[in-house]
C-alpha cells in the first residue's frame, strides 16, 4: 500500500512543477487507507470488513475561484490535475488571500504505544465485540437492543504543494462504541459508551467494567423520576464540558463559519469577553496522544496549540490558511478533511477547557435545587444554540447530591452559558471518544476535555410538572 504511494512521487513533482505557474496555489494530496469494520447488532454480526483503498485530491486556486477534484486512479492523475486548474479558472473572479506559510520537507509518524490494529486477526476482533454484545444482554432481562460498534484505520498520507511543500504523515486511529437500549412497558432508555485511541489495539482491551455500566444506566433509568424541567444552577463533570466546549464553543470559534457570516464575525470579535477571568480554551493538535493530534494540517500548515479564551476574553480563532488571509490573522494548522473525497475545511482537534482551583466537592455548596449531571447521550447545535442530553443524573439539594433523575437535556446559548460560569473545578479528564461532523464530512477524530462545572440558570428540560 505505501509503496504504491512512495512510487507516485516522482509523478507528483514532475506535475507540480509543470502546472504550478498556472494558478496561484495548487495542491495534490495522495492517501492509501486501510481499516475494519465490525457491527454486532443483537445475536447478529452485520458488518464484517477489511479495506484498503489509494486515492487522492487536487486542489487548485485561480483567483479566489477554487478547483477541487478527487481520484482513486493514480494513473489518471495528470487528467485530474488539468480537472481542477479548469474549475478553479472558470469560477475565480477576485484575488486569491492566502496566509503565507513556509516550505517544509519532512516525513512523519504518530508512534503507537502498543500493538497495531493491523496486527491482530479478524477473528479476534470479531471475538472482541461478541465479548462485549454479551456483557451488554447480560445485565438484564429488560436489555431489549444492543449494538457494538468497531472500527480502526491506518491513513498514510503525501502531500505536494505549490509553495514548495512535500509532507508525508501517517496514524492509526481506532473506536469502540457500545450501546444498549432497556424497555419496561412503553418506557425505554439507552446507556451508551464509547473509546477512541491514537496509541494502541490494548486501549480497547478490558473494557468490561464500562460497558456493563452503559447498560446498567438504562436499566436504571427505567425506575427514575423525570426531572421537572425548569432553570437550574447546574454541575457537569468533565465529560460534559469536554462535550460543551466543542460542540457550544468550538464550531463558532471556526473562522470559516465567521467570515462567511458577518453577524457570527461581529459577535465572535477579537477582545470580547465571554466569561470570567479564571476562563481559559484551547485548541490545538500539537499536543501529543490525543485522537486529534497530528504534525500537520491538510495544507501543510504545522500543528499548533491556539488559544481561544484567555482570562475570559476571546484571543484567537481556528484557520485555514484562506481564512486567516482574509481576517488577516495567523495560520493555525486546522485545515483537515475526512478523506480524500472532501477538500479540507476548517475543523477543530483536540479542543479543552482548563482546569480550575475550585475543588469539586466545592462546586455543589450552597445550591438548594438543582442538577448534577454526567456523560451524555446525544445532543445537537444551531448556531449558538444548544441542547445536550446527559447519560445520567442527579438531583442537587441543600448542597448535597440526592436522588437520580432520568430525562436531562440541557440547553440554552452558548455565549450566555460561558458568562453563567460560576466555578471551575480542579480535575480535568479527556474524552477520546469523539467524532465530529461539519459540511458532510462525519467521523473525524477528535480529542475533548475540560474540568467539572458549575453553571447558573441552565434550562433543563424534563417532564413539566405542576405545583
Amino acid at each position: 500500500m505505501n509503496s504504491a504511494l512512495s512510487d507516485a512521487k516522482n509523478l507528483i513533482s514532475d506535475l507540480m512543477s509543470r502546472y504550478r505557474h498556472q494558478v496561484d496555489y495548487l495542491a495534490i494530496r495522495l492517501e492509501a487507507a486501510e481499516g475494519t469494520d465490525i457491527l454486532l447488532r443483537g445475536h447478529k454480526i452485520e458488518t464484517l470488513s477489511e479495506g484498503i483503498s489509494i486515492g487522492g485530491q487536487v486542489r487548485a486556486c485561480y483567483k479566489g475561484g477554487w478547483g477541487f477534484s478527487s481520484f482513486n486512479q493514480l494513473s489518471s492523475l495528470k487528467e485530474r490535475v488539468e480537472d481542477a486548474l479548469a474549475a478553479a479558472k472558470l469560477v475565480g473572479m477576485d484575488e486569491t488571500i492566502l496566509a503565507p506559510v513556509a516550505p517544509i520537507q519532512d516525513d512523519r509518524a504518530l508512534r503507537l504505544t502498543g500493538s497495531d490494529p493491523r496486527q491482530i486477526s479478524l477473528a479476534q476482533k470479531k471475538s472482541l465485540c461478541q465479548h462485549y454484545g454479551e456483557i451488554l444482554r447480560s445485565v438484564d432481562p429488560r436489555i431489549a437492543t444492543i449494538s457494538v460498534r468497531y472500527g480502526d484505520s491506518a491513513q498514510k498520507i503525501i502531500l505536494a504543494t505549490s509553495d514548495g511543500s512535500m509532507i508525508e504523515q501517517s496514524w492509526v486511529d481506532l473506536e469502540m462504541r457500545f450501546a444498549a437500549t432497556a424497555r419496561d412497558g412503553e418506557t425505554v432508555q439507552t446507556g451508551r459508551e464509547t473509546v477512541g485511541s491514537r496509541k494502541a489495539y490494548e486501549d480497547l482491551l478490558g473494557l468490561d467494567r464500562q460497558v456493563e455500566e452503559a447498560a446498567q444506566r438504562a436499566v436504571n433509568s427505567l425506575a427514575l423520576p423525570p426531572v421537572k424541567g425548569g432553570a437550574y444552577t447546574v454541575v457537569i463533570d468533565p465529560i460534559l464540558s469536554g462535550l460543551f466546549v466543542h460542540e457550544a464553543f468550538g464550531h463558532l470559534s471556526e473562522a470559516d463559519m465567521a467570515y462567511e457570516n458577518p453577524d457570527i464575525l461581529e459577535v465572535m470579535s477579537l477582545g470580547r469577553r465571554f466569561g470570567s477571568p479564571e476562563l481559559q480554551i484551547y485548541d490545538g493538535a500539537a499536543i501529543e496522544g490525543h485522537r486529534g493530534s497530528y504534525f500537520y494540517d491538510d495544507e501543510g500548515v504545522p500543528a499548533t496549540t491556539t488559544q481561544l479564551i484567555k482570562d475570559g476574553v476571546l484571543v484567537g480563532r481556528l484557520h485555514s490558511r484562506e481564512t486567516a488571509g482574509k481576517l488577516e490573522e495567523a495560520p493555525t494548522g486546522n485545515a483537515r478533511c475526512l478523506n480524500y473525497h472532501y477538500p479540507p475545511i476548517v475543523r477543530m482537534t483536540n479542543t479543552w477547557i482548563e482546569r480550575g482551583k475550585t475543588p469539586v466537592k466545592d462546586l455543589f455548596q450552597n445550591i438548594q435545587e438543582g442538577v448534577y449531571a454526567r456523560n451524555w447521550i446525544g445532543g445537537m447545535t444551531n448556531g449558538e444554540m444548544f441542547t445536550f442530553t446527559a447519560g445520567e443524573a442527579w438531583m442537587i439539594r441543600n448542597g448535597e447530591v440526592a436522588e437520580p433523575v432520568r430525562d436531562v437535556t440541557l440547553s440554552g446559548n452558548a455565549f450566555k452559558t460561558l458568562a453563567d460560569i460560576e466555578a471551575i473545578g480542579d480535575d480535568f479528564f479527556w474524552d477520546e471518544s469523539g467524532g465530529c461532523g461539519k459540511g458532510g464530512q462525519s467521523g473525524l477524530a477528535v480529542g475533548c476535555g475540560g474540568p467539572s462545572l458549575r453553571i447558573r440558570d441552565v434550562v433543563v428540560g424534563g417532564e413539566a410538572i405542576d405545583d
